[in-house]
């Protein structure tokens, strides 16, 4: 297996920073940001052929390797910008009516609930954030508590697979195991999970999922996918109406015509999806992410031990990935972040949850003890000499 050094020569991070928020953004491999240059390029060289005319097959070969990763019909799955677009996409046109409720929890990522009070707010509907307790004890636990919020007004079901304050993974599949019994829509935020951990979109059977792949997928910024169930695929709008209505050349699929065929913009960064599946089997990535998630619960504890908190779940691969959140207490997370940053060149990410605030560490192959060691040893004389931690 390729060690950590060598993987971090692979990417173009800034070598003077521990990063340790690849939950974030992501980053990309060099070998990945060489193909979307590449194809960059190709654009810059002759853009009619490469948007109008060879657009659509150059899309469709990256959506098939796409597709057969994360096992869907490749004409299910359009890509967009980020998960957050996505899910404007399904908002806007779900009809909702007056009284109607959309099921979630209350971890979930605060640009998705803007996006759902927004919407809900227009129609008169509500959008119900059903606490999860925490510590989480147990998966049913959860399912009991969430299930709890659902009454004969719920219409669909929105939840993380991933949730982004605080990494916990949520039994997702027994949710919408659950959700088909009672005949709700399925929505998904998977943000975190593709090339993170296994997604099989056949045996999830969502409805709706959305996930980023410039994130754990190694992507150029700027790529992510929706995938909508066949049978609902023609109840969604595009966010923007262009040349894929009233198509002159209609395809076999208006949901692929509405949400590609947007004129000019450059879509390379979606191209890249199989160069960035390619780099995985080249470097052996499933036993990477396995190393990345036993340091991430190696270390959990004893994180949590310096904060004087607990952990917020069982320290097990049911809940965690490659990343954790560690309970913490300031009155400055802002002030937190930039201080590891500015003092101690640490990019760690310090997010709220409601009332709580966590520091999140991100685990990816590039990583080793040492960097867990630096924000350790960064920590503990953050907390002796000045006031942002308390324990």
């Amino acid at each position: 297996m390729t060690d950590a050094t060598t993987l971090k020569s692979q990417f173009l991070l800034d070598p003077s920073i521990t990063y340790l928020n690849f939950g974030s953004f992501g980053a990309c491999p060099r070998p990945v940001f060489k193909d979307y240059q590449d194809w960059q390029l190709l654009l810059e060289s002759e853009p009619c052929q490469y948007i109008a005319v060879n657009g659509v097959n150059y899309l469709k070969t990256s959506r098939q390797a796409l597709a057969s990763f994360i096992n869907c019909d490749a004409d299910d799955v359009v890509y967009v910008t980020n998960p957050t677009y996505a899910m404007n996409i399904i908002a806007k046109s779900l009809k909702l009516e007056e009284g109607d409720e959309i099921l979630a929890t209350n971890l979930e990522y605060g640009a998705l609930d803007r996006t759902w009070n927004y919407y809900c707010n227009k129609s008169k509907a509500r959008y119900v954030r059903q606490p999860i307790d925490l510590p989480v004890v147990s998966k049913e636990a959860i399912l009991e508590q969430f299930w709890a919020g659902y009454n004969s007004k719920t219409k669909a079901i929105f939840i993380s697979q991933i949730t982004s304050a605080t990494a916990l993974i949520l039994p997702v599949k027994e949710i919408c195991d659950m959700a088909k019994e009672r005949g709700l829509l399925t929505i998904v935020d998977g943000a975190h999970v593709p090339g993170h951990i296994p997604l099989d979109l056949s045996e999830l059977r969502a409805d709706i999922y959305t996930g980023a792949c410039h994130k754990w997928l190694m992507t150029p910024k700027g790529c992510s996918f929706l995938y909508v169930k066949k049978e609902f695929q023609n109840q969604f709008d595009p966010v923007i109406i262009s040349w894929g209505y009233e198509s002159a050349a209609p395809s076999h699929s208006q949901f692929l015509d509405y949400h590609q065929m947007q004129g000019t913009r450059d879509f390379s960064a979606f191209l890249t999806v199989p160069k960035a599946l390619q780099f995985r089997t080249e470097n052996h990535w499933d036993e990477v992410a396995a190393d990345c998630r036993e340091m991430v619960r190696a270390n959990y504890t004893r994180f949590c031990g310096l904060m004087g908190s607990e952990p917020i779940c069982p320290v097990t691969d049911e809940f965690l990935g490659q990343m954790c959140s560690i309970p913490i207490k300031t009155n400055s997370p802002e002030k937190l972040h930039d201080y590891l940053f500015g003092h101690y060149k640490i990019e760690v990410p310090v997010p709220r949850q409601e009332n709580q605030m966590f520091l999140r560490y991100s685990i990816q192959g590039f990583n080793t003890q040492g960097d867990l060691d630096r924000l350790y040893d960064a920590l503990k004389e953050i907390i002796s000499e000045t006031d942002l931690l308390t324990v």
